[in-house]
């Protein structure tokens, strides 16, 4: 089976990458934007650190920035993405977020 990565920029920076494992999810910072001078958190629940952060789920901050409702259905119908793919979801919908987080499929 193939696993899905993608990177994640912080403000256009590449802060991360996230990764489908055989258990679930890894998410690693880059060690080059933990070195920059006061780096930015993806999020309270993922604080900065050279340690990976391992989940048998999707991080609850990166499921948060799938869309929902109708939104949702636009993109399962569009992308002919399974609802229940959140992996899926998030690297074709969340290429460009509201906030200053975004996805790219590597």
């Amino acid at each position: 089976m193939s696993y899905r990565k993608a990177i994640i920029f912080v403000s256009e920076t590449k802060a991360g990458i996230l990764e489908e494992t055989e258990i679930g999810y890894r998410f690693k910072y880059d060690p080059e934007y933990l070195s920059v001078s006061d780096p930015e958190p993806v999020s309270l629940t993922l604080p900065l650190r050279s340690e990976p952060f391992i989940s048998n789920v999707l991080f609850p901050f990166f499921d948060g920035l799938i869309p929902e409702g109708w939104l949702l259905d636009v993109v399962e119908h569009t992308w002919k993405v399974n609802q229940k793919d959140r992996m899926g979801i998030l690297l074709v919908s969340c290429r460009d977020t509201i906030g200053n987080v975004s996805v790219r499929e590597i």
